[in-house]
This record gives structure tokens, C-alpha cells and sequence, in this order.
């Protein structure tokens, strides 16, 4: 019983994330910080390119239709199982950052997105990034900073409370201002680094804040009441028209 309940959890939890990265993908300035990301890998028609925590495949789409023969590699079988569902001509395969299944120098562009901050040690990630990128080879790493996640509200200390404890859970909440080090040590060259801040306003996005909230509380740094109350007062803003999110995302990019 016990595995069952946790096989039924984990799809879950799965489930609920792919909805909130589909929220957060279909906005546009998501949109245009994924066309960015293409830009900086430098890639022509016919160039080969793996995205790490690849996810439900939205990338690994768009890089195809720009002429890439782009891989999609994720850990996580559930959300490869609905990548192969929505994009059946993709390659996708399962696999963590930290050991690839590619040869050495087999591939010209790398790209990870929101996946650093969830590693143990993502300077693993960029050594083994660096065995599969061949000489001229492009990375480019995108991710948001937890610890620097802006929410509108009437209780300030409250929400940063919140905030912090979450990003304390993950294993490098602040992976994304350490792109640019982790570059340099990892030994690429030509290290680029950008901050784009995403603004959200639309309701959908209340499912990041009850994550926020819900992990707080396991965490027990708040309450149950304290985030019921801060949720109620996320919930009136929206319905009111006065919610708001600012998160900025990191952008790095480089050469083997």
C-alpha cells in the first residue's frame, strides 16, 4: 500500500507541476526568454543540442522548428511519458544532469532551464556538460533565484518569511546568480551573463504561491493559519485585479 500511495503521489505531483510550468511557458515574456535562450546558443539549421529537464518538451519542439536536432533529457518518467505524447516526432530521453547519455563532444548547444536550482551539486552538471559539448560548443543555463522572489502583499515580513523557507528546501535556491562562477570555474569561456525579471499578474499563477505557502508549512518556519491568511489575501488580489509576482531569471551563456 505503501508504494502504491507514494506511486499515486509522486504522479501527482508531477501533474501539478506540468500545469504550473504550462501556466508560466504560455506567458509571454516566458515566450520570449525561451527565444533568447535559442539566440545565445548560436545554433544553424542541422546542429545537434540537448535540453536538460527538458520537462514536458516545449523547447525541444521549438528548437526542431528552427532546423536543430534537438534532445530532451529529464529524470522524471511522467513527464517524459507526456513529452513523447505531445511531440511524438522528438527525441527524449530519461536521465539526470549529472550523467548524460551522450558520447564525448557529441553535441554543439546545451541547454538547462529552471533545473541548476534543484541540484545537489551543480558543478557536476557543468563538468559533465562539458565532456558532451564538442570545441565551439555553446551553453546556456536559465533559471529563476528563489531566494529572490518578489510577491505584492500587505504582510511584507510575512512573505519574505514564506519565501526564504521555501528556497531553503531546494538544493541551490540561488544556483542562478551562480552561473556565471560556475562557468568560469568549469573552465567555458566568453561567459555572458543577463537578469530578465518576469512580471505575472494573471490568477493562474496562485498555484506557485500555494507551493510557496504549503512548503513553508512543512517546513514549519510559518503556520497553517499564518498561510491561510497570506493565500486569502493572494486570492482577494486576484479577484480584485492587484495580484503580482516578480521573478528574475538568470541568463548565461558560454563556449567550450
Amino acid at each position: 500500500m505503501a508504494v502504491t500511495t507514494s506511486f499515486v503521489e509522486k504522479h501527482r505531483g508531477t501533474e501539478a507541476m506540468l500545469a504550473l510550468l504550462d501556466a508560466m511557458d504560455q506567458m509571454p515574456s516566458a515566450s520570449l526568454l525561451r527565444a533568447r535562450s535559442y539566440e545565445l546558443l548560436s545554433l544553424v539549421p542541422g546542429s545537434s543540442a540537448v535540453d536538460i529537464g527538458c520537462g514536458a518538451g516545449r523547447a525541444v519542439a521549438e528548437l526542431a522548428e528552427r532546423g536543430v536536432h534537438a534532445v530532451g533529457v529529464d529524470p522524471d518518467p511522467w513527464m517524459l511519458a507526456e513529452a513523447r505524447k505531445r511531440w511524438p516526432a522528438a527525441e527524449f530521453r530519461e536521465a539526470g544532469a549529472e550523467e548524460l547519455p551522450f558520447a564525448d563532444g557529441s553535441v554543439r548547444g546545451y541547454r538547462a532551464d529552471k533545473v541548476f536550482h534543484a541540484l545537489q551539486e551543480p558543478w557536476r552538471a557543468v563538468a559533465e556538460a562539458r565532456r558532451v559539448l564538442c570545441p565551439g560548443g555553446r551553453i546556456v543555463l536559465v533559471g529563476q533565484d528563489w531566494d529572490a522572489i518578489m510577491v505584492d502583499s500587505d504582510d511584507a515580513a510575512l512573505t519574505r518569511t514564506i519565501v526564504h523557507a521555501r528556497a531553503d528546501l531546494l538544493g541551490t535556491p540561488r544556483a542562478g546568480r551562480q552561473y556565471r562562477n560556475l562557468l568560469l570555474d568549469g573552465g567555458f569561456n566568453d561567459v555572458t551573463i543577463e537578469v530578465h525579471t518576469s512580471v505575472f499578474t494573471d490568477p493562474a499563477m496562485l498555484s506557485l504561491l500555494t507551493g510557496l505557502a504549503e512548503r513553508a508549512c512543512t517546513s514549519g518556519a510559518v503556520g497553517r493559519d499564518q498561510a491561510h491568511e497570506w493565500l486569502a489575501e493572494q486570492h482577494r488580489r486576484a479577484e480584485a485585479d492587484r495580484f503580482l509576482i516578480a521573478i528574475p531569471f538568470f541568463v548565461a551563456a558560454a563556449s567550450t
